[in-house]
């Protein structure tokens, strides 16, 4: 069987992510919790057009590939993404890319953890 010329294959948008978890994640675990958030969010139909796919998970960093025309919906329902086999978890996206080298390079080398800050300040009930 022939393969496909490249001008007749499906294009490919790659996502690296890092997920941020309360305890450590498996890969399969992510990649069921991923399926059942798209599929809750954007439905059946339009999950399978998305065409997502966990290519590579370690350190709680990895890449996910998507069709190239449904990438704002592959990015919504990563980040609807709450809980991963019990436990809180979610998904920080840190780029797109046209390659997987390039989103390697470009997002996961030299790639400190997302850590948010939350600032609070509090006033007495005199001070405004």
């Amino acid at each position: 069987m022939k393969r496909l010329l490249p001008s007749l294959r499906a294009k490919k948008r790659y996502l690296a992510f890092e997920l941020i978890s309360e305890a450590p994640v498996s890969r399969n675990d992510l990649i069921k919790e991923v399926m059942f958030s798209a599929s809750s969010l954007i439905g059946d139909v339009t999950a399978s057009e998305c065409d997502i796919k966990v290519l590579g998970f370690e350190d709680s960093k990895g890449i996910a590939q998507c069709s190239h025309v449904r990438v704002k919906e592959t990015r919504a329902s990563l980040a609807t993404l709450t809980w991963v086999n019990g436990k809180r978890a979610t998904v920080h996206i840190l780029g797109t890319s046209g390659t997987i080298k390039r989103a390697t390079e470009k997002f996961l080398r030299n790639h400190t953890t997302f850590e948010p800050e939350l600032k609070v300040n509090f006033k007495k009930a005199g001070e405004l």
